[in-house]
């Protein structure tokens, strides 16, 4: 078995590692997994465990559904939480003028289902998780840290190609294993 996710990844320019600092910076005494920047990205579809035999035809079918596909572009314009202001989960930045990924999404998890690979049913919802929240000493304060981090435009991105990860869950963080390339024309 493999645990496989299928993904854009996303190499941060300055502002955004900055502001990924920063913020880990200004929130040092809350309890905050941080999401490794050389592991950034959007996740288009998450597999979870999936026995080896299967990755073939999912590789297959990925190849069918991607081939003439073209490359697009996004912003990720902002930073906000999943969760709510009395229980955050998830830091995230968001993305600006993501029709194409999104389009592009549908078409992978309805592909998918012709092979048995049913979608979860939650609604996609495009964005980066760059932390993940196990504790937060004053909500009221870090509520506020987020708003002041939540900048507009931080970044666009070219999207050249999407990516078969592997992870690989480890103490330290996990580590991702490319299985596939899928170049966009």
């Amino acid at each position: 078995m493999k645990r496989l996710f299928l993904a854009v990844k996303i190499i941060p320019n300055e502002l955004a590692s900055n502001l990924v600092i920063n913020l880990k910076n200004n929130t040092m005494h809350d309890k905050i997994k941080w999401v490794n920047l050389d592991n950034i990205h959007i996740t288009l579809k998450f597999f979870g465990e999936t026995e080896e035999n299967r990755i073939i035809e999912i590789v297959d079918n990925l190849h069918n559904t991607l081939k003439n596909k073209k490359q697009f572009k996004f912003e990720i314009s902002e930073i906000g939480i999943f969760g709510s202001k009395y229980k955050p989960q998830i830091i995230w930045l968001g993305i600006k003028n993501g029709r194409e990924i999104n389009k592009l999404t549908e078409l992978i998890h309805t592909n998918l289902e012709n092979i048995g690979i049913i979608n979860d049913g939650q609604n996609f919802v495009p964005h980066i998780t760059i932390g993940r929240i196990n504790y937060i000493s004053d909500k009221k304060i870090f509520n506020k840290i987020i708003q002041n981090y939540n900048t507009p435009n931080i970044q666009s991105v070219e999207t050249k190609e999407i990516l078969l990860y592997e992870s690989i869950l480890k103490k330290e963080g996990p580590v991702y294993n490319v299985i596939e390339k899928f170049k966009l024309e």
